[in-house]
């Protein structure tokens, strides 16, 4: 099980290295279905994981300059504290209710996923990507920031998912940011609110050290190879990338008949798509004559 959960780590770094997105939405039901972890250890495990190897990613894209700071630092505002409010919340209404709720909540969630995936995907096809320039938060800026922060992290406290797919999707539609500098500010900021989020776990005891060992082995080497992506691959192609990522993770949240099937399987095409794009893309730059000589 030990390599297999290297590997299971190796496919989750590389997706969130490339699209800052999809994280926990697949770990968890990873953990529970494929290796079979208790549910409360698989949040636990997949949380305190996702803190350790995407502080990794975020130092990388930091360096590389996708992540914008003020705007991270103004989204932490609010998610740090309602993901707390939104743990207590589910403390109690797991005594109240048992965890009914939690399904309830997660479906709803897959569903608008979903939703605003396929929505983006055809904006892709439609709108060309912003210009890589400066964005500068005005007043408005920052309460969505805030607001994004405050409905986001309850969500993350509340249901255990939605670190990278929530903040990701509001980034895409509220602000004029390149597809590389969603994935690398997206990355930073659940870096920093999952390491709240993991350290009350740890407190908590429901987490598997031995297997969060693990998997850091493959997502440590996956999230920064993820990142490189980032900087190769077109625009358009990233934003349709997020919008399949966001699609996937509703699909999975969801969870019809035979999603399992249809993620991997997506996955798979999406996977073999991004790496011959990569190639092409890499094989048109290299016909070009390298910068100062001379083409004769």
């Amino acid at each position: 099980m030990d390599w297999k959960l290297s590997l299971a780590g190796l496919l989750i770094g590389l997706l969130v290295g490339t699209t800052g997105m999809g994280g926990g939405s697949l770990m968890t039901p990873l953990l529970v279905l494929v290796f079979g972890f208790k549910p409360t250890v698989a949040i636990g495990t997949d949380i305190v994981h996702g803190a350790i190897f995407k502080s990794f990613g975020a130092v990388q894209h930091r360096r590389l300059g996708h992540v914008h700071a003020r705007l991270t630092a103004w989204m932490l505002l609010g998610s740090i504290p309602f993901s707390i409010a939104g743990v207590a919340v589910a403390w109690w209404l797991t005594r109240r209710y048992g965890d009914g709720y939690e399904h309830t909540a997660k479906t709803i969630l897959g569903i608008s996923l979903v939703f605003c995936g396929l929505g983006l995907l055809a904006k892709a096809f439609l709108h060309s990507a912003p210009e890589d320039r400066p964005f500068i938060l005005g007043p408005r800026d920052r309460v969505i920031a805030v607001t994004t922060g405050v409905v986001g992290g309850f969500v993350v406290g509340l249901t255990s998912v939605g670190s990278g797919t929530v903040f990701g999707l509001v980034m895409i539609l509220a602000f004029p940011l390149t597809g590389a500098k969603i994935v690398g500010t997206d990355i930073f900021h659940a870096a920093v609110l999952l390491t709240a989020a993991g350290a009350g776990h740890l407190v908590a005891g429901s987490v598997d050290l031995a297997a969060t060992g693990w998997l850091l082995i493959g997502s440590v080497p996956g999230v920064l190879i993820g990142g490189r992506l980032t900087v190769r691959l077109p625009d358009r192609s990233m934003r349709m990338l997020l919008a399949a990522t966001l699609t996937l993770a509703g699909v999975k949240l969801v969870d019809p008949p035979g999603a399992n099937a249809v993620v991997i399987g997506s996955a798979a095409v999406a996977l073999i798509s991004v790496l011959v794009a990569l190639v092409r893309w890499l094989g048109s730059r290299g016909v070009a004559p390298a910068a100062g000589t001379d083409p004769a």
